[in-house]
């Protein structure tokens, strides 16, 4: 991602057919490819590459904090593995007294106001990856600018549905979509 006077704010989501971003008990494995899915392990390097500023909410960046560190990641998926460590990450959370991964700064209130703030700022880009009440609260903000969806072919039949709890209607134009051998499917948005 470029760094522009005006910082755009991407959100990255990966959600069931019937449009759930995790199971009622919290689960998102089934979003997770196995290591020999050369395509879509290629689609996330190629996502790593584009630099910028990840946010996270409290309990996405627990999970992404307690794996991309490890040798196991690393040997999984070494240039992404690299890149989530070295890139600059913001938690927003009101429960961590500490965000102990690399690069890491941690805001505990205010995350409309703030993430409006950092939009005004001169910096790189920002993406949100996962963190759907982020999603949901900075959508209703009107605050993110693109927004990458992740169908994957699986049915929970509950859980979290993304948007839950929007406030107001979000019309979005469809830019681009991307189907993959796995079965998942991209679709790329912006609000209308």
């Amino acid at each position: 991602m470029s760094q522009t006077s005006s910082r755009r704010l991407a959100a990255f989501m990966q959600i069931s057919l019937d449009g759930y971003y995790c199971d009622p008990g919290g689960d998102m494995s089934f979003a997770h490819k196995p290591p020999e899915d050369v395509e879509w392990h290629d689609f996330v390097a190629e996502n790593a590459r584009g630099g910028g500023v990840l946010l996270f909410g409290r309990i996405t960046y627990e999970m992404m904090a307690a794996w991309w560190p490890t040798p196991m990641a690393a040997h999984a998926m070494p240039e992404v593995a690299m890149r989530m460590n070295a890139m600059p990450k913001i938690v927003f959370s009101r429960t961590l007294s500490s965000a102990d991964w690399s690069n890491t700064t941690l805001v505990k209130d205010d995350l409309v106001g703030a993430v409006r703030r950092m939009k005004d700022e001169t910096g790189p880009d920002m993406t949100i990856l996962g963190s759907g009440s982020l999603v949901r609260q900075l959508a209703d903000a009107r605050l993110i600018d693109t927004l990458q969806v992740v169908v994957n072919p699986i049915v929970l039949g509950a859980g979290k549905p993304l948007f839950s709890g929007l406030t107001r209607r979000l019309d979005l134009v469809l830019t681009n979509t991307r189907a993959f051998r796995n079965g998942s499917v991209v679709l790329g948005y912006t609000p209308r």
